[in-house]
């Protein structure tokens, strides 16, 4: 069982520098492997609350040059200088996270998948660059990449993360590392409690009674039935336990407006300015299976956004791509 070794490169403007934000994507990164090496660059004194966070994770700081208007291609220069320069003398680092969707970078990306590298990249669905994200391995939008649909502040989560985890927490944590596997339906327990101490290196299965993680998930198993767990040639198997479709409020002519209105509050709330519809729309589907756009009388979901537009509760825009965005407002 192998892990990847990843090298993290974060552009703070292009996440909005927030620590509930750098807090997911270390989480989405450390759930594929290790992280032997982070750089953030654009950091100012702005940014100060984002101290811990780094400090924790020992990420290298560069601040931002101010110089002209060359600041922001300085910054994005010396990423691509330094991501190179470790993709050829750290035989150790075989995967590159990203976290911008500058098409500025495409060229980094063929580099590095060139030398066998896999390239991860994250970024915001407002500032991505279709040319970019199609020239990772992975890709992800940063709206996602936290939990979807989430209603608590980015404050409470920060916050939480200081915290040892509760049963329930432990339970969501567990499911959250086994749904990001993109490869496979189960993972060895072993596996499972490395990932999950790369997540929380203070993690131990005696502060929830247990003698060993076996008989914790067993116990978690038994509390909320939402993992499964099975033998394999003596090796213990871990998975998502199946389960029945839990009751969800059917969209209507109704209320479907409302919904869409919560789903951009939670956006508001993580910071995010501006929204692809694509991730609205993903998100809707994963509160409300049964959505559809024609059950609402809509041909499309633009038409959709375009009827809220007209009633004034949204604001849709066009990017100098021609890309649909929702203001978040």
């Amino acid at each position: 069982m192998s892990t990847s070794k990843f090298a993290l490169f974060v552009d703070l403007e292009n996440c909005g520098a927030k620590v509930s934000t750098l807090l997911n994507v270390l989480e989405k990164v450390k759930i594929r492997g290790d992280v032997l090496l982070g750089k953030v660059y654009g950091y100012t004194d702005s940014y100060s609350d984002l101290k811990e966070v780094l400090l924790s994770n020992t990420f290298t700081v560069v601040p931002s040059l101010r110089y002209g208007i060359s600041q922001k291609n300085n910054a994005d220069i010396l990423l691509v200088i330094d991501a190179l320069e470790v993709a050829y003398t750290n035989p150790l680092i075989d995967s590159f996270c990203i976290v911008s969707g500058d098409s500025d970078y495409t060229p980094l990306v063929g580099r590095l998948k060139s030398m066998g590298k896999f390239v991860l990249g994250i970024s915001r669905s407002e500032a991505a660059s279709n040319i970019f994200i199609n020239a990772c391995n992975e890709f992800q939008f940063l709206e996602n990449v936290g939990p979807r649909t989430r209603k608590e502040s980015g404050k409470k989560k920060a916050a939480a993360d200081k915290e040892p985890l509760d049963e329930n927490e432990l339970n969501k944590l567990l499911c959250s590392i086994l749904e990001e596997q993109t490869d496979k339906d189960e993972l060895y327990a072993s596996e499972l409690k490395g990932i999950l101490l790369r997540l929380r290196p203070d993690f131990n299965e005696k502060a929830y009674g247990c003698a060993t993680f076996l008989k914790m998930l067993d116990k978690l198993v038994k509390q909320y039935g939402s993992l499964r767990i099975h033998n394999d040639n003596f090796n213990v198997m871990v998975s998502i336990a199946p389960v029945s479709k839990e009751t969800q409020p059917e969209l209507n002519k109704e209320n479907w407006r409302t919904a869409i209105k919560e789903q951009l509050t939670r956006y508001k709330d993580d910071g995010f300015e501006r929204i692809n519809p694509s991730i609205l729309k993903a998100d809707i589907q994963a509160s409300h299976p049964d959505f559809s756009e024609k059950a609402l009388g809509f041909k499309r979901f633009s038409d959709m956004l375009k009827a809220m537009e007209k009633d004034g509760l949204v604001t849709v825009e066009l990017d100098e791509q021609g890309t649909m965005l929702i203001k978040v407002s």
